[in-house]
């Protein structure tokens, strides 16, 4: 790899930079969408939590959550019925044609991101809590779970299409790119996607703003696209408080059950901050946005707006051209702020035929294909100039001042400063594996730790490519395009043959059965961490990454605690009469227990997982060996020496069937790194399918390194290179 420290740490900033300077909440979305991204602590913290609390403290709201949820309900109903008051007001299917795609790119950056602001509320440290698990399965139901494509926000994508509106909406990020969508759309979603990034500090208020969001349901600007388009699309699973295919539960009831069960008093304040806040920004971006639709029922709104989108370039060239004795570049460049004057004089101008567009030189010669404007304008920008034209009387009243729409909130620019600015860099890297280790538990983190996790990848995976060619167990060498499903038919194969030829090998004693044991803890109790990245939302959904986050899922016991993977560890343990300190202690990493190097594959795990993007085919190699490693042999072993002695077998027998080659995990790791590479030749051009075979190759060779003198001082090496890199 050749990507320095700073690119991986900086590439949302770096997108940000490239925006206006006054789209703070445009260029805040940017940063937070991105899956690699590392938000700053106290300056922000403080800030998000000064703003969050000014805006919730602007009007009085009921004092308890039952009735702050009654009046959202309320404030719901009538605001639905506003926005379905304009289609209703309407007969020009032109007009309502412009309301819908108005409310539909209004809402695109919350509803392509409906619920991320729960993606990271699980980490490796945390995985067996309660509440997390709540949490977890509610934000598996927004993204789909078992299932491509199929999150909230892809549903949300697919309607975008259907409207012809989706030009800048995939990736999510070309989102602030499209000028249709004004920066004040991108605030609530901007600010929750930011906070969704320190899940440590913000879980109550974020629980409590999804609260607010799923009480809501369909956003009340979206009741009026569902109301000109009932049938365009699966309206329930673009609604936030509605049940997904195959849930108990609506999206509603599983937030209920978190804010009832996962917080004490002092945090059920922080949930009402959280929901208070919530509501406000949302009151105040819809009362805007019902302004904007309301004068944009006047086809000179749409073209006023056109002008000052087009401006800018239009002034460039076209000195010589005049228009009421002014040049049109002269009248252009006013029109990047104020249009109005230009609009009026071009009614009067011989551009333009007042109530018959069809006569118009602006629409027809001059955008011809021997026209001076000749594919200048868009199909749907002359949508809008005919329109417009149409609509002129063929005498001109005298215009009537623009009203001033209600202001909407927008990322205050005290608070881009602050994510600009970056985390604070305090240069202290953990000093050894074990403070690593226990450091790594979390999701945020500071730009040391995340240093230290990039370099020690860098230098496991040097050391995993040590002489790889010479592994029996290795990848094939070369990807074939029949995939990866019969190779993994042949290994099972393999590990079933090894377990009968075993079938004399003396089982440990029980005392190396229990050390063994207690020696795997470091690394099972943290199962699928090396998955974590795949929880972010544009993974989790994606078609090779919602293989993985199934798997994560399925590690963590679909949100059931008795079938959380390291909760029935824990369960083995105690049965051997061992109690280790909760896992995301301190304590437990420095338990005398265990021995140093039982934490250096886990701490591996953990580095890892924070790259979902950077190190996307090492991961999937990773995840197809972890996911094949005990099937049909290892675990079968395992299995028979534990009953020997009178243990608890149930988490071998839970991987062993979870894990099989035919429906399971192991099936899904190889389906996803077949997805993954079948995509690239037409991405990256079919040279691009050598190089990243071999970088998966190497990933699957990462469970298990060599791990000899001249294997370990390539992993050295390959740290140091990887610190040199972070100067670049």
């Amino acid at each position: 790899m050749t990507v320095s420290t700073n690119a991986v740490h900086e590439s949302g900033q770096n997108a940000a930079r490239q925006l206006g300077q006054q789209d703070h909440s445009r260029r805040l979305y940017v940063i937070a969408v991105d899956p690699e991204t590392s938000f700053p602590g106290t300056p922000f913290i403080e800030r998000i939590r000064a703003e969050i609390g000014d805006i919730a403290g602007r009007e009085p709201m009921p004092a308890t959550l039952d009735e702050l949820r009654a009046e959202v309900v309320r404030w719901c109903a009538a605001e639905a019925d506003r926005f379905e008051g304009l289609v209703s007001a309407s007969a020009d299917p032109l007009t309502t044609d412009s309301l819908v795609r108005r409310a539909a790119l209004a809402a695109a950056p919350l509803a392509l991101r409906s619920g991320a602001w729960l993606q990271w509320q699980s980490a490796p440290g945390n995985a067996d809590d309660a509440t997390v698990l709540r949490i977890l399965t509610l934000y598996a139901s927004d993204v789909g779970v078992g299932r491509p494509q199929d999150s909230r926000g892809s549903v949300y994508l697919s309607l975008l299409r259907q409207l012809h509106l989706s030009e800048h909406a995939a990736p999510v990020a070309r989102l602030v790119h499209d000028p249709r969508v004004a920066d004040h759309h991108f605030h609530l979603p901007a600010t929750l996607l930011a906070m969704s990034r320190r899940p440590e500090d913000f879980r109550p208020e974020l629980v409590g703003a999804d609260l607010c969001l799923r009480t809501v349901g369909l956003l009340p600007a979206l009741r009026l696209v569902r109301q000109v388009h009932p049938q365009l699309v699966d309206w329930t699973a673009i609604d936030p408080s509605a049940a997904r295919a195959g849930d108990e539960l609506s999206g509603l009831q599983l937030c209920l059950a978190i804010v009832e069960n996962g917080f004490d008093d002092g945090e059920l304040a922080r949930v009402r901050t959280g929901f208070q806040w919530a509501f406000t920004v949302l009151k105040r971006w819809s009362a805007s946005l019902f302004a904007e639709l309301d004068e944009a029922r006047d086809p000179a709104y749409e073209m006023a707006e056109l002008l000052r989108h087009r401006a800018r370039e239009g002034a460039v060239y076209h000195q010589v051209f005049a228009i009421a004795g002014r040049s049109l570049s002269d009248w252009l460049q006013d029109a990047r702020t104020d249009p109005s004057e230009l609009l009026a004089e071009l009614a009067k101008s011989r551009l333009v035929k007042p109530g018959r567009s069809a006569d118009s030189p602006l629409v027809n010669g001059l955008v011809s294909e021997r026209g001076p404007m000749f594919r200048v304008f868009s199909p749907a920008d002359l949508l809008v100039i005919r329109r417009w034209i149409d609509s002129l009387p063929t005498r001109q009243p005298e215009p009537e001042p623009p009203k001033r729409a209600p202001e909407a909130d927008a990322v205050s620019a005290k608070l881009l400063a602050t994510v600009m600015a970056g985390p604070v860099d305090d240069g202290r890297e953990p000093g050894d594996i074990r403070e690593a280790y226990h450091l790594l538990q979390q999701r945020t983190d500071t730009p040391a730790i995340r240093r230290f996790a990039l370099d020690y990848v860098r230098g496991w995976l040097a050391r995993s490519r040590h002489r790889m060619a010479s592994d029996p167990q290795r990848l094939p060498d070369v990807w074939g395009r029949e995939g990866l499903r019969p190779w993994l038919v042949e290994q099972h194969d393999r590990q079933g043959r090894d377990f009968e030829a075993s079938a004399t090998t003396p089982m440990p004693t029980r005392e190396e059965l229990i050390d063994s044991t207690v020696q795997l803890a470091p690394l099972t109790l943290i199962d699928g961490a090396w998955l974590q990245g795949f929880t972010d939302y544009e993974h989790a959904a994606s078609e090779q990454g919602y293989f993985l986050f199934e798997t994560y899922w399925d590690e963590l016991g679909n949100g059931v605690p008795r079938l959380n993977h390291p909760l029935i560890y824990r369960q083995v343990l105690a049965e051997m009469d061992i109690k280790v300190p909760p896992t995301a202690s301190r304590e437990f990493a420095m338990w005398e227990g265990f021995r140093d190097e039982s934490f250096e594959l886990p701490v591996y795990w953990l580095s890892i997982g924070r790259f979902p993007r950077t190190f996307m085919p090492e991961i999937l190699g990773l995840n197809l060996a972890m996911e094949l490693s005990g099937v049909g042999g290892t675990y079968r072993r395992a299995r028979q020496a534990l009953k020997k002695y009178g243990f608890s077998t149930k988490f071998v027998d839970i991987h062993n069937t979870i894990d099989n080659v035919a429906t399971g995990h192991s099936a899904w790791a190889a389906d996803a790194v077949d997805t993954y590479l079948a995509s690239l030749p037409v991405s990256h051009g079919a040279g691009a399918v050598a190089e990243v075979w071999e970088r998966v190759r190497t990933g699957f060779r990462s469970l298990n390194p060599p791990s000899g003198l001249l294997a370990r001082r390539a992993f050295r090496r390959a740290r140091r290179a990887s610190r040199s890199l972070a100067t670049i």
